[in-house]
């Protein structure tokens, strides 16, 4: 690497520093009061979210857990309903954990070790390294995906960033430019430049303070670097999710497992998509309406007094895979009922439990 000694390193810092000062951003909701409980919660919200995204978000969350002790005490379905939309439901979940954990553990009071607070739910080195440096003061790199950008390209790295070899000297490369002194306005900054000017699409390289520096831009590159990881078909995965409506207009949900896609969230049934629309839907339903229920749905659907509609098919990519929703509408002229991890509620109320993004447009 051509950044191996303090000198350039220390000049790098300086000119990022000048940038900021003068182009960075400073009004961001969560540089307000930086408190390790807020940068935290602005943290995990901004893993692979953008910001102007995630700022409502943080807003809302802000307003009705404006402390860790009143997340702590808060429902799981409460926090997760005010998550509805961003995705990657598992952050909720942990950082509701967290919260637990840290009223639990530290009497509410944010722990100020790097061990203590990467060993809660959900933070990794570099979220620890990003709260210990802007809201503790203390000197610690960050590596989230901007900031691998950036240093992909600075270096020009001919390997992908997710490699082990490749992430480890990405570190120590990291943990080489943070300078002694303004960590925090660095660690800022260093995530200013990947989300404002080193994107991933259409760099802004002539306002880049390290366009200098900068390998790939030299070799007149930039759009080949960061390396993308080696492609791996997605598969593609089908299901049916029923939207099952009574006499009384409302809807059929349950709550997930906590494991899995969309874990602890409020769903509509699913079943797997086969050819036989009749299994698909005992097989789905019986679990959530037990078998005489599911008896009297099957008569009503036979007798032609329900009607069963199919709407149209789309997909959902996850990380891993896309899904394909096949969503059946049943509306029946009675009521049933149910227990346990299932409810009748009107589509408003649905909505406003923090239904998964794809099935909120399905209820819509």
């Amino acid at each position: 690497m051509q950044f191996k000694n303090t000198q350039n390193a220390l000049a790098l810092a300086k000119s990022l520093l000048q940038w900021f000062d003068q182009q960075g951003r400073h009004d961001l909701p969560w540089q307000q009061d930086k408190s390790p409980y807020r940068v935290w919660v602005s943290e995990i919200m901004l893993q692979q979210t953008q910001v102007q995204t995630v700022i409502p978000y943080f807003h809302r969350f802000m307003q009705r857990f404006p402390r860790v002790e009143d997340l702590a005490a808060a429902s799981q379905e409460e926090v997760l309903a005010l998550w509805a939309g961003l995705g990657y439901y598992a952050r909720g979940r942990n950082l509701h954990k967290a919260a637990q954990q840290i009223v639990a553990e530290y009497g509410g009071e944010f722990p100020r070790s790097f061990e203590a607070i990467l060993a809660l739910p959900g933070i990794g080195r570099s979220t620890a390294g990003a709260i210990l440096s802007i809201a503790l003061q203390q000197r610690y790199p960050i590596l989230d995906g901007n900031v691998k950008r950036v240093l992909a390209r600075l270096e020009a790295l001919e390997t992908w960033p997710g490699e082990r070899k490749t992430e480890q000297a990405l570190w120590q490369l990291a943990t080489l430019l943070t300078p002694a002194e303004r960590f925090d306005d660095y660690t800022q900054a260093i995530m200013d430049l990947g989300a404002t000017i080193c994107r991933r699409s259409r760099p802004q390289c002539v306002q880049c303070p390290w366009q200098g520096y900068c390998l790939a831009y030299q070799r007149q590159a930039v759009h080949l670097y960061p390396k993308p990881k080696p492609k791996a078909c997605k598969p593609q995965r089908h299901a049916r999710f029923w939207l099952v409506e009574d006499a009384q207009g409302r809807i059929l949900l349950h709550r997930r497992p906590e494991k899995g896609i969309w874990g602890g969230l409020w769903c509509l049934p699913q079943s797997e998509r086969t050819a036989d629309l009749w299994h698909d839907a005992r097989q789905s339903l019986i679990k959530l309406l037990g078998v005489k229920s599911v008896k009297g749905l099957i008569c009503c659907l036979e007798e032609g007094s329900a009607k069963m509609v199919q709407l149209e098919a789309f997909k959902h990519s996850f990380t891993h895979y896309h899904l394909w929703l096949h969503p059946m509408y049943i509306a029946l002229p009675i009521l049933l009922p149910v227990a346990g991890q299932h409810c009748w509620v009107s589509r408003e109320a649905a909505i406003a439990m923090g239904l998964p993004a794809p099935i909120k447009k399905i209820v819509e």
